[in-house]
């Protein structure tokens, strides 16, 4: 939602962003003069009875506090919200939307629903129940998007929801970085994390070092080490739509493939773009929506190794910006691939790293601009 808030600004509207604060904004939003941030403080429901009285009593302080937020902040001409979460915030907004004669904007990004079934099982009354509140307020909506193809089709068909797909794209600041700002970061973690720290000793007391580049300070020759280790970035929630034990289980048969003697190099793996492979564990709970850290690695042009689910294909062009892959043995066998020409300019993943360098990506400034701009334009 701060991208939407700040293409709005940038359109020289102004923008009360509504949300939790669990992590500190971006800069560029808290900087913007035309963007003021409302925070929402999360409720702690007292844990003593059922768990259904529990959430019962947290949804309806949600809405109060909802309530009271909307109605407090100026008039809007419009009331954006990203769905999940959406219980009880579609409601709140709509009838917001109708005491104050502003339209309703429903982003799609998942159903809620499909999330609460990983836990409670798809069966569960209140999976149920989220199901058709999503189902029934959905529709209210004046105009909606979504992140998919395969999310616009499945909302025309079973809810009778008209959107336009709005894929996420990466901001402007995701780009490939400079190998001059990589020997920075790496020697910076290289005082605390010894997999940073290089190899062998430097030749002359001016190189200095790290385990993936060395610069000569005598003349500011700066290049990449030869012998270097390949560097794995994976970012997980730790939720049950990521099973990590999947990139566990790869890298443990990776590591037999370098006992068994084929010539691949060693592995550092980062869990959170200085990076040479991405790997993505995310499984949309509904199968409609696409992982956005792909998004922002391929913003960085970092090829990626992602798990299969139905719509990935939207994103992941598989031999050509990256690998899909369906389980830890063909991941494995995919990074024994990648690497076993590593760090070669002629390799696969340097191959899937020119095609993202040269596929010129649309940005979310301009997508936006394309997408939803005409559509407040038009009322």
């Amino acid at each position: 939602m701060q991208y939407h808030a700040l293409s709005l600004a940038r359109h020289g509207r102004r923008v009360a962003l509504l949300g939790f604060l669990h992590t500190k904004p971006h800069n560029d939003t808290l900087c913007n003069e035309r963007i003021h941030i409302v925070p929402i403080s999360e409720l702690k429901v007292l844990q003593v009875g059922p768990k259904i009285l529990q959430y019962i009593i947290k949804v309806i302080a949600q809405v109060l506090q909802l309530l009271y937020a909307l109605m407090k902040i100026d008039h809007p001409s419009y009331i954006l919200l990203q769905n999940p979460p959406g219980l009880p915030s579609i409601a709140v907004a709509w009838i917001v939307c109708l005491v104050r004669r502003s339209k309703l904007i429903i982003d799609w990004h998942n159903y809620g629903y499909t999330i609460m079934s990983l836990t409670h099982g798809t069966s569960h009354p209140i999976v149920n129940i989220a199901k058709w509140y999503e189902k029934i307020f959905g529709r209210l909506s004046d105009h909606n998007f979504c992140v998919t193809n395969a999310m616009k089709e499945d909302l025309q068909m079973n809810y009778n929801i008209k959107a336009i797909t709005l894929y996420d794209k990466p901001a402007a600041f995701f780009k490939e970085t400079p190998l001059e700002l990589q020997h920075k970061l790496f020697m910076k973690l290289a005082k605390d994390y010894d997999s940073f720290k290089a190899r062998t000793e430097s030749a002359h007391p001016d190189v200095e070092k790290s385990a993936f580049t060395e610069l000569d300070v005598r003349n500011g020759s700066l290049a990449h080490v030869k012998e270097r280790p390949a560097l794995l970035i994976s970012s997980t929630s730790w939720t049950e739509d990521e099973d990590f034990s999947i990139l566990l289980k790869a890298l443990e048969d990776y590591e037999q493939y370098i006992n068994d003697g084929v010539r691949i190099p060693s592995i550092i793996c980062v869990i959170t773009g200085s990076a040479d492979l991405g790997v993505c564990l995310h499984k949309s709970s509904s199968g409609l929506d696409l992982p956005m850290k792909v998004v922002d690695m391929f913003g960085c042009c970092l090829p990626v190794c992602a798990i299969y689910f139905e719509c990935l294909h939207e994103l992941v062009k598989h031999d050509e910006n990256g690998l899909i892959f369906r389980d830890s043995n063909e991941l494995a066998e995919q990074l024994k691939m990648l690497f076993s020409e590593f760090p070669s300019i002629d390799g696969k993943l340097q191959l899937f790293r020119r095609n993202l360098q040269e596929s010129k990506q649309l940005r979310w400034d301009e997508s936006w601009d394309q997408t939803v701009l005409p559509l407040l334009s038009s009322n």
